[in-house]
């Protein structure tokens, strides 16, 4: 007969003046994180209080902060373009996230098969996943600058740089949608004499496919915000160069909040739609 021994419970019980009993944990990390949360209360009291504020009233900045953003969204109007030009732009950025997406996906979908450790040698997975590391290490900005040097400025660096990006994150979410099928239908599968490809294509795709779809939608989400930034900082055009218009030469207020109305309606469709898929395909 083997005994087993629970390790007992390291908390210690107060009862309080009320009557109420208080259990403290004499766990030392709790100790440590309430340490560290201290530490950067104290640290950001500290910034604030030795910060250069040039001679600037924080309450009156404050206050005509408040204006601006009631003037944004709550008086926001076109001056320098129509509504039809704003709905056009706003597709433009759609274009450039889903091309990016599109592009970006199928590359993934090819490297990630090599990526996942059990459809692929241990060395391959390992220098694939090395180099996606890498690729997601760097912003997505910062990739499309670098191939602004070689094409220039506009889309064509938006859309290289994107995909860059794109390819990276996409190869980790598939690769660890296949690993996480099971091994003994692969095993199955060898045995019967399947070959690899109709592995993948017989078992690893439609087992995955799920998964694979909603990952997809994720992405093309975070390149539509990618695509706003690119259109101001790489001059990809679209609603974000828009954007970036209305605010550093016309420095029109209100111009900015139609166009940031925009963008956030089209983010809350984007997300409802999100939702809508994963309810469908992850059950």
């Amino acid at each position: 007969m083997i005994e087993t021994y629970a390790k007992p419970l390291d908390f210690h019980i107060q009862k309080s003046i009320s009557g109420k009993i208080k259990i403290k944990s004499k766990d030392p990390s709790q100790s440590y994180v309430k340490i560290t949360l201290l530490s950067l209360l104290a640290l950001t009291v500290l910034g604030f209080a030795t910060f250069d504020y040039k001679g600037i009233d924080i309450i009156k900045a404050l206050g005509e902060t408040l204006v601006n953003i009631k003037t944004m969204f709550l008086e926001a109007s076109l001056t320098h373009f129509t509504i039809y030009d704003a709905i056009k732009q706003v597709g433009i950025t759609m274009s450039l996230s889903f091309l990016t997406t599109l592009i970006g996906g199928v590359i993934a979908l090819f490297l990630s098969l090599f990526a996942a450790k059990n459809l692929s040698t241990l060395r391959a997975s390992n220098i694939i996943k090395a180099i996606v590391v890498f690729i997601r290490a760097i912003p997505t900005v910062l990739w499309v600058l670098i191939f602004a040097v070689t094409v220039g400025l506009g889309s064509e660096a938006a859309v290289i740089g994107m995909v860059f990006h794109t390819v990276g994150y996409l190869i980790k979410a598939y690769s660890e949608a296949f690993e996480e099928l099971d091994e003994g239908i692969i095993e199955a599968l060898k045995a019967s004499g399947a070959s690899w490809w109709q592995i993948v294509f017989q078992a690893v795709l439609p087992s995955s496919m799920s998964y694979i779809i909603v990952w997809t939608f994720m992405r093309f989400e975070i390149n539509f915000t990618n695509a706003v930034a690119m259109g101001a900082a790489a001059g990809a055009g679209g609603i974000g160069f828009e954007l970036f218009m209305a605010s550093n030469f016309y420095y029109n207020v209100r111009e900015v909040g139609f166009i940031a109305i925009s963008i956030l309606v089209c983010a809350i469709l984007l997300e409802i739609f999100s939702t809508k898929i994963k309810n469908k395909y992850l059950r």
